[in-house]
């Protein structure tokens, strides 16, 4: 009997589970770097342009006709 020599295959459950870590840190990380986050769980992102017309038609400074134009010329939905 070898006791003491050799490779002792009790700690490869460690670096299984580390792989496995790593793995899906890898995998995760990759989905949150390529994701598309023009669409929230909410619906979809508004743009800076858009959000800024919202401001301007809440606070009186802009027609309804005015808003809904320029919404169009930005290629939103009203």
């Amino acid at each position: 009997m070898m006791w003491g020599y050799g490779m002792n295959p009790g700690w490869l459950w460690l670096y299984g589970l580390l792989s496995l870590g790593a793995v899906v840190l890898l995998i995760v990380w990759t989905v949150r770097v390529f994701r598309d986050d023009s669409a929230g769980p909410v619906g979809p992102r508004r743009s800076d342009a858009r959000r800024i017309l919202d401001e301007r038609y809440a606070r009186g400074e802009l027609t309804a006709e005015q808003y809904r134009q320029q919404v169009t010329e930005l290629g939103e939905q009203p």
